[in-house]
């Protein structure tokens, strides 16, 4: 008689135990151990796991009768893991040159960071069959806070990637509890790492085991990425990074990222809710979904940049790539706010200086939002533009179907006639159409040329052209600002702010000159 138990408190009725006879019949849904063709003071026995076992240590011993003699013997340890080369298992990925190359087996790979006009590839070493690093990955599980609260139950739910996939999510973060790295974006690092100085997931990952896991310092979403990919693959699971430029972070939830400005272009600061990031990095993960149904199965989205609660934890996904692109956000794992961050609507609101302080919509752009989703080709280092796998192509009336499809569902919408009138708290009544009815010609149009190359250390010299387009003098008052941001689009300091009163003649082109 053989036995395997796995974890704390190990049971057969949480399957994390298994006791079976060798020989035993043949069940694919149960341990079997066959004994194979005997050798020379030697006795083989071949153990065979379902698919659907929890993964993890187990100990393996077995108990031998002979002539009412009974003796227990320890036959040592073995490690299970996620198999995405086995068809039965909810992780199994047929494209062999996708399991070899890059989703699995691959420890050193490319995230793409940058801007979206501008988009570079840094190396980075993910390093999973790195020495410890397996061991490490298991005891991130350990510490979870589920794990603390009752490890029997939470050991036996790690059969199921949703439910892995989704505690790592919260445990590389430490938001919520003692995870792996510690976010920040600005400031003083006082003597700790700058997320700008990791080049790959080891040394994250050996820092906070050797330091007991206090939380390694400090990371940004490339960072949380990287380690998180590191894990999941680690474990078994076909993960990804992924980099998306012009992310949404809809705090509103009205599929929408409102911008509010004075009369000089600068922001608002005190009536942004949303805001709208130049890059974002999250991961993809590859599992069937036992509780969407088949149309769900295939990729998954997970993010682990604590950005906002999820069920009260700092923590995002799975939620399926199929469901965000057809709209489907009533689905479980976040699809609403991963749905809004690659589809959202960009708005901008002109602050009025007056007694009421009144807000007016200027201009509305569909397709600002979700640019260049990319990823590292299979077999290359080159960049892939994956966007048409969470979205159907902007501005097409697909998209647009789709976009009103979710818009039904996460909000009161009321219809007259052509026009859609948009009700969500904290936010202000929008006729969506007339912003999308094509604008009328302007009567001035301007645009900044930079007059040299810009030279670091020296001040930036600007012209901005205008032209006038109608056929009688004008006086205009034209305010410039500027501000140099984060790449939360978050400014930081005003470094120009001018105003010059302006006449212009009939059809008129005429410049004004600034420094900064």
């Amino acid at each position: 008689m053989d036995e395997i138990p796995q974890g704390p408190q190990a049971s057969e009725a949480l399957h994390t135990k298994a006791v079976f006879q060798t020989p035993e019949l043949e069940e694919s849904n149960a341990w079997m151990a066959v004994k194979e063709a005997p050798m020379e003071n030697t006795m083989t026995i071949s153990l065979t796991n379902p698919p659907n076992a929890v993964i993890g240590c187990y100990q393996l011993s077995t108990k031998v009768s002979s002539c009412r003699k009974h003796s227990n013997r320890n036959l040592g340890e073995f490690v299970l893991l996620f198999n995405p080369c086995c068809p039965e298992d909810d992780v199994f990925l047929a494209a062999e040159e996708e399991r070899q190359e890059d989703y699995v087996l691959n420890d050193s790979r490319i995230i793409f960071r940058g801007v979206e006009k501008h988009i570079r590839a840094q190396g980075w070493n993910f390093g999973q069959f790195e020495e410890d690093i397996l061991n490490i990955c298991f005891c991130i599980l350990d510490r979870s806070p589920s794990h603390q609260d009752d490890p029997a139950t939470e050991v036996s739910h790690r059969h199921d990637p949703i439910y892995v996939t989704g505690a790592i999510s919260a445990m590389v973060n430490s938001n919520n509890d003692q995870g792996v790295v510690q976010g920040q974006c600005q400031g003083k690092y006082g003597g700790s790492t700058s997320s700008l100085h990791w080049r790959g997931s080891v040394a994250i990952l050996h820092k906070s085991f050797k330091g007991r896991f206090k939380p390694v310092r400090y990371s940004q979403c490339w960072v949380f990425a990287g380690v998180m990919c590191t894990v999941l693959g680690c474990l078994g699971i076909a993960t990804r990074v992924v980099s998306k430029f012009n992310l949404a972070h809809d705090m509103g939830r009205n599929l929408s990222v409102d911008k509010y400005m004075d009369s000089f272009g600068r922001t608002l600061e005190d009536l942004m809710e949303d805001s709208m990031w130049n890059l974002h990095v999250w991961n993809k993960s590859w599992f069937v979904r036992q509780d969407l149904g088949p149309s769900y199965n295939g990729w998954q989205v997970l993010d682990t940049t604590p950005r906002e609660e999820s069920e009260s934890v700092f923590q995002c996904g799975p939620a399926s790539v199929t469901a965000i692109r057809e709209g489907d956000v009533h689905r479980a794992h976040d699809s609403p706010s991963v749905f809004a961050e690659v589809n959202a609507d960009y708005i901008t609101w002109l602050w009025n200086e007056d007694e009421a302080g009144s807000v007016c919509p200027q201009t509305l752009s569909t397709k600002k939002i979700g640019r260049c989703l990319s990823t590292k080709a299979v077999g290359s280092d080159s960049r892939v533009d994956i966007t048409s796998l969470y979205k159907y192509p902007e501005g097409s009336q697909k998209e647009r179907k789709v976009y009103s499809k979710t818009m039904k569902k996460l909000l009161r919408v009321e219809t007259s006639g052509r026009r859609a009138q948009v009700h969500s708290v904290g936010s202000h009544d929008l006729w969506r159409d007339d912003l999308l009815e094509p604008a009328t010609k302007p009567s001035i149009t301007g645009k900044f040329k930079v007059l040299e190359p810009p030279m670091l250390g020296h001040d930036l010299r600007l012209v901005l052209c205008l032209a006038y387009l109608t056929s009688r003098v004008q006086r205009v008052q034209v305010n410039m600002s500027s501000a140099t941001i984060l790449y939360t689009r978050r400014p930081v300091a005003e470094i120009l702010h001018e105003s010059h009163a302006v006449k212009l003649g009939p059809e008129e082109d005429k410049n004004a000159t600034a420094g900064m």
